[in-house]
């Protein structure tokens, strides 16, 4: 149905003329008239009967305005459900991004953005190493913070910055009082590592290989934080973002050394849909992120 036409009908029966409702709507009587009537040919019998000047309602009418009312103040909740979401100081930025980044980069960033924006929402999804394609494409996020490249044509993506990669050892080895190291240095040692199959371990296996070892798998494990755990525990050493020396719990028991032989760096990368327009608020998100790159105000903890 015509929600203008539901809207004039409210109008009338609460009593405003036709011609009133002509002058404030901006349509001609006529208009109006003729709208009032497709309204009763749809319902099937008149609204509306003519008392005088004015316009009084049927038995029929009467039913009808009450589900009209509590209609049209559903629809006036929705659009203004809608208007929260798309207007920027008070709208909605759907944000995926990979486990990794949570500790420090999307704090960060979503902090120094409500600094200037306070009345923005965020919902926040984790996603796995290959999930930020997936979730754009469902409409589930609106940008995805990733290290993993993607193909998608129906995917931008915006590079950030580099992240270096630490080698994190044990207080106690004999490298620890280092500040650099090569690769090729510890490749003796066990590795522990992240699961076969997710993109810091893929990473961490080709720069081992870049260094001319193939590494000894000590242990494998889900999270960065066991990893670091178990390095902490003298049971090898791992290959780790340069970020996590300064993350919350890490253990005073290792040492993070600059590999210095091979590029131990990961790209972090912003991505949005390609041919999905972003809502205001999001669109205000992503210039803020890149404009903080581009600038140089990223800077991961130390």
């Amino acid at each position: 149905m015509d929600t203008d036409a539901l809207r004039w009908f409210q109008q009338v029966a609460d009593g405003v003329t036709v011609t009133e409702v002509s002058e404030v709507e901006g349509v001609s009587q006529p208009g109006i008239s003729r709208a009032l009537a497709r309204l009763e040919a749809e319902i099937g019998t008149p609204l509306l009967r003519r008392s005088g000047r004015t316009l009084r309602m049927t038995h029929a009418g009467s039913a009808f305005k009450r589900h009209v009312d509590a209609l049209l103040h559903q629809l006036d909740d929705g659009l203004a459900a809608v208007e929260q979401v798309i207007e920027p100081d008070t709208g909605t930025v759907a944000l995926a991004f990979q486990v990794s980044l949570g500790t420090w980069l999307v704090p960060d960033l979503v902090r120094g953005f409500r600094r200037e924006w306070p009345r923005v929402h965020f919902a926040l999804t984790q996603v796995g190493d290959d999930g930020g394609p997936a979730v754009l494409a469902r409409g589930d996020a609106d940008l995805v913070l990733s290290t993993v490249a993607t193909q998608d044509p129906a995917v931008v993506r915006q590079r950030l910055f580099d992240e270096p990669l630490r080698l994190a050892v044990p207080a106690d080895h004999p490298l620890a009082g280092r500040s650099e190291v090569r690769l090729a240095d510890v490749a003796a040692e066990p590795f522990l590592m992240l699961r076969a199959g997710s993109a810091l371990r893929r990473l961490c296996d080709e720069l081992c290989h870049a260094a001319g070892f193939t590494p000894t798998v000590g242990f494998e494990s889900e999270d960065v934080h066991t990893v670091r755990g178990f390095v902490g525990a003298g049971l090898g050493v791992a290959l780790v973002p340069g970020s996590d020396r300064g993350a919350a719990g890490a253990p005073a028991s290792l040492r993070y050394l600059t590999v210095v032989d091979v590029p131990a760096v990961r790209e972090i990368a912003l991505s949005w849909p390609a041919e999905r327009r972003l809502l205001p608020a999001a669109e205000l998100f992503r210039q803020h992120v890149i404009e903080r790159a581009r600038t140089g105000r990223i800077t991961p903890p130390t």
